[in-house]
């Protein structure tokens, strides 16, 4: 089951999902001023408690991944959320596309699965 999703296209960024969770929706809209955004909180599946805010996946759309390979994209993303994956985000899976792939392959892949962690 995939986690809830917290925000959606064309800038309409809901207020919906936890502290964390409309942090990185922020922080990201403001650093890749993205044309699609979606945040998953995906921390259910990892066994932690209610509320922990611990595993996100995130979709951005954005102008600024032009002309960039895949890990300039991902180094962008993990720069506009450095604090928090130096505390409370331990896991945080990533898709960058530029608006021209997303116009040709409006989809999000589904989450890889819990490989247990501390669930073994």
């Amino acid at each position: 089951m995939r986690g809830p999703l917290l925000a959606a296209a064309g800038g309409a960024m809901g207020g919906t999902g936890g502290p964390l969770a409309r942090t990185i929706r922020a922080k990201l809209t403001a650093a890749l001023q993205p044309t699609h955004l979606e945040v998953r909180d995906d921390s259910p599946r990892h066994g932690g408690p209610p509320g922990a805010e611990t595993h996100f996946g995130v979709l951005v759309v954005s102008g600024r991944f032009a002309g960039l390979p895949l890990l300039q994209r991902h180094r962008l993303v993990h720069e506009a959320l450095r604090a928090e994956l130096a505390g409370p985000l331990h896991a945080l899976q990533v898709i960058a596309r530029t608006p021209e792939q997303w116009q040709s392959d409006p989809q999000n892949p589904p989450a890889p699965p819990c490989l247990g962690g501390s669930k073994r």
